[in-house]
């Protein structure tokens, strides 16, 4: 029998409904629909609406009683989640965003993909959304103009960027709509015009990105501490002393190495670890060679996963026992998930953005990628947040996505699989080791260089160090490289999420599991609760 809905539950739906008509890029991703048709209002104005909102709920909640344990979790969770997005916006840094993965910029088209094109309606409400990229495109570049008149104007090397990636959007669009509506010459005549419109108003950035942003663009990377501790936050859902995660951060590396290196001597004996990622790059047994052939690696892999874990390690839906993995049209290089709609008509999707000219990948690195990305990451806890439609409301399903949680889980995911014997065989326990260590590295490299910390060498941490030290701990190609060190360089306090929420994870699980709770029953309590800020979580599984 499901729970009666109360007054908290009530504040959460409307916040939720209010979200979702001033970020509909943000409802499309969470899978809630009736606002695919519209583009997130990034000006100014925009930002400052969403901030109001986050106000108005917050006064609202602030007069309901909770009525049970549920209602405490929420209240606790919305909290957080909008003094925080308050915080950043006081701090002017939701204005005029620009990073290389997760900005306005990327959002405005990468929205696209999530969107069904069975149908030439699909195809219509594509054409209405499309139509309003230019004027979203021009309340973006006046965010951008403000944040520089603020004296918050972004990195150089972001804006570099950036210029690169909107010519490459532009193409995009055009390549999206080419084979649209073939049944409906006049609807495929208006996807065109549209496309082209989005098209030249990306170019229009281009110039904006050149002329009025470029010359004001700082130099600096690092966004400094005190902006670093709200952005950490923000991603975490938790305050953490920095110096002491910096520190933890190379422990964790050092304690990684030291496992590589044996696993290494067991491979090849007397080869080092470095020396071990570069000969299994060349056995067969690990190649896997062209788009087409990866994507079935991974829906192969993902659904033998499936089949396993199902009913024995946990409790896996039916509508969740299918991921499906794609191919994503961009080439940034990120790997990402992207949940299922809250009707469940739209699947849980495991995406790979391809760099152009890769067409050789290497299974012994990806095999924890997908438990990552699908089961038990991602795919099963935000997919069991969707199915809880009986015992959550609607923002703790759908609208509470916080990367320490998320990201931490799927971290502890990896983890946990090996533990399962999954990664017993020694290039897949390297790979996992491999990206295990990459996640420490991240923690040293954004902490340092965000907050001007000491670098191992003596001299203070900036890009170039950041780079030396990236390529000493990961054996992946030097162009996902580079994206991955813009991507932390652009979007401070992201990056560390991942393997502190890990941290904090696993040191949940051991205090639960260390009271006689049995480790599934920790998993099922956990997951049930749905996407919290990580402080809430310690709460609501220990107290």
């Amino acid at each position: 029998m499901g729970r009666t809905p109360t007054d908290v539950d009530a504040v959460a739906e409307r916040y939720l409904d209010t979200w979702a008509q001033l970020d509909p890029c943000g409802a499309t991703e969470a899978g809630i629909a009736g606002f695919d048709d519209q583009i997130t209002d990034y000006s100014p104005a925009g930002c400052a609406a969403r901030a109001d909102a986050a106000r108005s709920a917050l006064r609202e909640l602030d007069g309901t009683a909770p009525a049970d344990d549920t209602d405490v979790v929420t209240a606790a969770a919305m909290r957080e989640r909008l003094t925080v997005l308050l915080d950043l916006h006081d701090a002017g840094l939701d204005v005029g965003e620009l990073n290389v993965i997760a900005s306005p910029l990327q959002t405005m088209r990468d929205v696209f993909d999530l969107m069904p094109t069975d149908t030439a309606e699909d195809w219509a409400t594509i054409g209405r959304r499309l139509a309003q990229v230019p004027e979203r495109v021009s309340g973006y570049a006046d965010a951008l103009r403000a944040a520089v008149a603020a004296g918050r104007a972004p990195a150089a090397r972001q804006v570099r960027r950036g210029i690169a990636q909107a010519g490459q959007i532009q193409h995009l669009y055009l390549d999206m709509v080419a084979g649209a509506a073939p049944d409906d010459l006049t609807l495929h005549a208006e996807l065109r015009h549209c496309a082209e419109d989005a098209a030249n108003a990306y170019a229009a950035l281009v110039g904006v990105f050149r002329e009025e942003i470029g010359p004001h663009a700082r130099e600096v990377d690092a966004c400094g501490r005190d902006d670093y501790a709200v952005l950490s936050r923000s991603f975490l859902g938790a305050s953490v002393d920095l110096d002491e995660a910096y520190a933890w951060g190379m422990d964790q590396l050092n304690a990684i190495v030291a496992e590589q290196d044996s696993i290494a001597n067991r491979l090849y004996p007397g080869a080092s670890a470095t020396e071990a990622l570069r000969r299994l790059d060349s056995e067969d047994r690990y190649l896997v060679h062209g788009t087409d052939a990866l994507a079935q690696w991974m829906q192969d892999l993902s659904d033998r996963t499936v089949d396993a874990l199902a009913d024995t390690h946990f409790e896996i839906a039916e509508p969740l026992r299918r991921l499906e993995c794609r191919i994503a049209p961009t080439n940034t290089g990120g790997i990402y998930y992207t949940g299922p709609s809250e009707d469940l008509t739209r699947p849980g999707r495991m995406w790979w953005s391809v760099p152009a000219g890769v067409h050789t990948f290497h299974t012994w690195q990806e095999m924890t990628t997908v438990f990552h990305e699908g089961v038990p990451g991602h795919h099963l806890q935000i997919g069991r947040a969707v199915v809880l439609a009986d015992q959550l409301n609607r923002w703790r399903r759908l609208g509470c996505w916080v990367s320490g949680h998320g990201e931490g889980w799927a971290l502890y995911a990896e983890r946990l699989m090996a533990e399962l014997g999954w990664l017993d065989d020694a290039g897949n326990r390297m790979g996992m080791l491999d990206a295990q260590r990459f996640r420490a590295a991240r923690v040293v490299i954004d902490i340092g260089v965000h907050c001007g910390l000491s670098a191992p060498d003596g001299g203070t941490w900036d890009a170039a160090r950041a780079w030396t030290f990236l390529q000493a701990h990961s054996a992946m190609a030097e162009e996902n490289l580079r994206f991955e060190l813009d991507r932390y360089l652009g979007w401070p306090g992201q990056a560390p999420s991942y393997a502190i929420g890990q941290r904090i994870w696993q040191e949940l699980r051991d205090t639960v599991t260390g009271n006689g709770v049995p480790l599934k029953e920790f998993h099922r309590r956990a997951l049930d609760l749905g996407g919290l800020p990580l402080d809430v979580l310690r709460s609501a599984l220990l107290d």
